[in-house]
Parts: C-alpha cells; structure tokens; sequence
C-alpha cells in the first residue's frame, strides 16, 4: 500500500480544493523564500545581523498572539479565519515591488511586512491544523496530513529552484508579488470547501479567555506525547532560526554561488520531502505511529550536519545531501506528530492545543535568528552551522527519553480520552 491519497480522500471535491490552495500557497512561499533574504542581502546589501532579524521579526508574533489566537479560534469556524489571512498576505506583500518600483524600499519595509504578514500566519497556522478534521474526519488524518505534505512538498521542490531563476530575470521584489497572488488563489480555493463546521458551544460566561488559554497549556504540559514533540519541535526550530540567519549568506559568499544556482541547490536538496511525505504512511504502519515519531529524527539529524562543511566546488554537494537528510526527516517527524496530536486532542480544546504548540515552537525562532545574526558576525557562517546542527541532535534523545516503548496511538493513555 502506498502513501498517495486514497480514494475516499482523493474523491472528495472539498479535499482538493484543500490540496490546491496549499499547494500554490506553498509554491508561492518558498519561491519569496529564496526571493526575500536575497532581496536583502543583494539588494540591500544586509549583514548577517539583519537578516536575522528579519527572521525574527516573521515569528515574533506566535510568542505575542499564539496563545489568545488559539482561544479565539475555539469560539468562532475557522474557516473563514483562514482566508482572511490569505487576503491579508497577499495585501501586504504587493507592497514590497510597489514600493521599488517607486524606489522607496528599505530594510524597514521588509521588517514590517514581514511582521504584519507573521500576525496573519499565527492565525492561519492555528486555524488550518484545527480545520483539517472538520473537512475530513479524525480517523483520516495522517493520510490527509501525508498526502497535503506530498502535493505541497512539489511547490518546495519546485519553488526554490523558480524563485532563483526568476530572481535572476525580474528581480527579487517582482518576485515576491508572485507570492501574493498564490495567497490570493488559497484564499478563493478555501472558500470554495463545501463541509460544514460544527458551531462552537459558547464559552461560559465566567470563563475568561486566560482560563481557556490554561485548559489547553495544561492539556499539553500534562500530556506526555505532546509534551516531549513541543521540547524536540522547540529545539529544532531554534536550530532552524540560527542557520536560517547565515544560509543565504554561506551559500551566496561562502560558496559562491548565484542566485539562480542557490535555488537550484535547495531545490535538489529537497526532493526527499516529496519522497519522506509519500512514504510516511507507511513507514508509521511499519515501524508504529509513535515510535516513528523521534525514529525519523535520529536517523537523519547526523546527517544534515553535513552541509555546514561544505567548499566551493564539487563539495557543494555535502550541503545537498545534508539539506535532503534534514528535510527528510523533518517532514516524516512533522507529518507523525502532528497526526499524533490530532487524535489524541478533544475537538473543543483543538485549537487552543494547536496554538500552545505553536508558541512553544516558534517561541524560540525570533531569539535563534537574532543569535544566528550575531554568531554569522563573530564566528562566520560556516561555525553558525555547525553550531545550529550540533542542536539538532539533542532533538531525537528528547523524544526517545519520553516515547521508548510505545509503538502505536493507542498505546498511550491519553489515546483513551480523546473522541474517536
């Protein structure tokens, strides 16, 4: 049995419209993701320093508005919370080559827009995570989380190596108004899902939303599975926001590489998502849907330590192989624990346990990118790496120390109180 859609899953109008949204959108995000630190570090000759706060200042705002996002999107559907965060993406970021067309564009521009843009996405992440059992049952979603993280990965193979390329022809603002309209296409393919949400019940009239943002930092901090994925996640990401600081700038100075190869280089590297994304369904049947969980991490985090030692030339493959071991393994982990999570969390609280894990994730972003900018200054970038995938390896003995032993969802106590 392969890990494509099944069927059932396929067949349903309202699942491909969920497909197509997120895989334009995503398309759409990793082309300005190539276009956006180039445009900085090209354009506007940033340092290191800035480049990380750049990355900050795009997930400071789970830190701030995680928590109290999550307890509003349990009282309201969500849905439409969804695509009034596509709308206001794609708003903002068409400001950017609006404003160099102009001749007006500056490094505080892209700090705002990329703030602004980083409020609309807490609630768009939250919101999505908590939507997708809505539109097609519990019981289905680590095949319908596999099977949107394969469609999607096709934008994370193809994305980088066009946003390169087209870098390279229009330049990196034009670039980014590419990205807008991607948002604007989720936008109308969300609206265009049919399934009905449940109306949430009304929260008591006592209750303060402080007290519903406990009910769901307390679910997960007393649920073991949840608590062990927020530690590795945490962890992971940090790593992620330090290398994210230095890697435009190891690639374009260090290796020496352009533009259009950059892209092509990321791109290369992550055909294993598509890959780990197609297998994942059955790699969690063969191996167990909880043990694979910190399995996909220990196998592939030493090996993505590998890119930080590459060299101009034909060495720049070591950072190819360690892109494709790390991506890897982060989709197979990312795709297992979140499907972990949605089975074991009562519908109710979904949103508020969603945003708890948010914010412990992405929490930690703004300080890694601010310390891979300063570390890309006083140590270079090639040292920043290797610090950030020396990190990386902590993440895999978390989730071991708290889940050996068990193999399968229903293997975990908690697995009994969640609804079917």
């Amino acid at each position: 049995m392969t890990s494509t859609p099944s069927p059932s899953l396929f067949a349903s109008r309202d699942f491909r419209l969920l497909l197509a949204g997120q895989t334009t959108s995503q398309l759409g995000a990793q082309i300005a993701g190539v276009a956006l630190p180039l445009l900085a570090v090209v354009t506007l000759h940033a340092t290191p320093f800035e480049v990380g706060m750049l990355g900050a200042a795009s997930t400071i705002a789970f830190a701030l508005l995680g928590l109290p996002a999550g307890a509003w999107i349990d009282r309201v559907r969500r849905r439409p919370v969804l695509v009034a965060s596509d709308v206001v993406r794609a708003l903002l970021l068409a400001t950017i080559p609006l404003a160099a067309l102009l001749g007006v564009l500056s490094m505080w521009q892209l700090l705002l827009v990329s703030l602004l843009t980083g409020v609309a996405r807490v609630f768009f992440d939250v919101g999505y995570r908590s939507y997708l059992p809505a539109v097609i049952g519990r019981d289905k979603v680590l095949a319908g989380n596999s099977s949107l993280e394969f469609v999607r990965a096709s934008g994370q193979v193809a994305g980088p190596a066009l946003g390169g390329v087209l870098v390279s022809l229009i330049g990196a603002a034009a670039v980014l108004l590419v990205q807008a309209g991607t948002f604007a296409v989720s936008a109308l393919c969300l609206m265009g899902i049919r399934a009905r949400e449940e109306a949430p019940a009304p929260a008591a009239g006592s209750r303060r939303m402080r007290v519903e943002i406990a009910e769901g930092l307390a679910f997960v901090f007393r649920t073991r599975v949840l608590r062990a994925t927020a530690v590795a996640s945490a962890l992971s990401n940090f790593s992620f926001a330090i290398a994210s600081a230095v890697n435009m700038v190891f690639l374009s100075r260090t290796l020496d590489l352009s533009p259009a190869l950059i892209g092509i280089v990321i791109a290369v590297g992550s055909v294993t998502v598509m890959v780990g994304a197609a297998f994942t369904t059955r790699l969690s049947r063969a191996v167990g849907s909880v043990r694979i969980v910190w399995l996909s991490l220990a196998v592939t985090a030493p090996l993505s330590l590998l890119g930080a030692f590459a060299q101009p030339g034909w060495w720049t493959l070591l950072i190819v192989l360690g892109i494709a071991a790390g991506e890897f393994g982060q989709i197979v982990y990312a795709i297992t624990q979140v499907s972990v999570r949605q089975q074991v969390c009562p519908d109710r609280i979904l949103g508020r346990v969603n945003a708890t894990m948010q914010v412990v994730v992405m929490g930690l972003f703004p300080v890694g990118a601010l310390i891979g900018g300063i570390l890309g200054d006083v140590i270079g970038a090639r040292w920043t790496l290797i610090v950030a995938g020396a990190l990386l390896l902590a993440c895999p003995v978390v989730l071991w120390a708290a889940l050996r032993g068990v193999r399968e969802v229903s293997d975990l106590p908690e697995a009994v109180a969640a609804p079917a």
